[in-house]
């Protein structure tokens, strides 16, 4: 994603924050819809033995859900609207079960969400701005409810297995209720162990993340997942 100013400098003067925050509002709106229903599902981390490569990725994923308590990791997430454009994320990744995360954006912007297991801080440095919302009212019924939580996966989803491709076994979760804000999630799984997801947003467009450098069940201080709003940056709160 890219952001247009009316000025030369990437990090805009104050003449040029109303354009700014327009495109950042725009930003802020993709990257809830992807990072609140996919960023979570960096989760999916390594774990040997997770489910045998024979097992189906419904099997390998409710074995993840189970025994997967904690993950780090790193990611690429590329983003496509329905005219094709590509743009690219990379970051690092963190979660612990149940609903703390952290989702640390570093190129090409920087950008960070946090969940303390109540709230979900979205902090924007390029805007000054933080957004705070209920992590119920975030999380829904995205795959962050069935990844981070404890609940059964009928409970939110309808899991559907699809054709193997890329070297992958594939599923598709779809969202029960109509306004999970995305269609599905495919996750493919190879050796057991997630290695794909891809998502189709209720706007059309379609996010792949990849991830890489995953470690299951480290032990994470309790201060990842704790967020102070910097000084200077505004507080938004969208309860």
């Amino acid at each position: 994603m890219s952001l247009a100013f009316d000025c030369s400098s990437d990090r805009h003067p104050a003449p040029c924050r109303p354009r700014a925050q327009r495109a950042g509002g725009v930003r802020r709106a993709a990257a809830g819809r992807v990072l609140a229903a996919a960023a979570l599902l960096c989760g999916l981390a390594g774990l040997p033995g997770l489910a045998r490569a024979v097992d189906t990725a419904q099997v390998q994923l409710q074995s993840f859900v189970d025994r997967v308590k904690s993950a780090t990791g790193e990611f690429r997430q590329e983003q496509a609207g329905k005219e094709g454009a590509a743009r690219t994320q990379t970051g690092t990744f963190a979660f612990q079960r149940p609903g703390k995360f952290r989702w640390q954006v570093l190129k090409p912007y920087a950008q960070l969400i946090v969940s303390d297991g109540q709230h979900v801080y979205q902090y924007d440095p390029d805007l000054e701005q933080v957004t705070e919302r209920r992590a119920g009212q975030a999380i829904g019924a995205s795959p962050a409810a069935l990844l981070f939580g404890s609940g059964s996966l009928d409970e939110s989803f309808t899991v559907q297995a699809r054709p193997d491709r890329d070297g992958l076994q594939w599923l598709r979760a779809v969202p029960r209720t109509p306004d999970a804000g995305f269609t599905h999630v495919d996750i493919g799984f190879a050796d057991g162990l997630p290695r794909r997801l891809e998502l189709l947003d209720a706007f059309g467009q379609t996010s792949r993340i990849e991830f890489s450098g995953l470690k299951a069940n480290p032990g994470i201080p309790a201060s990842r997942f704790q967020f102070t709003v910097p000084k200077g940056a505004d507080l938004v709160k969208m309860d």
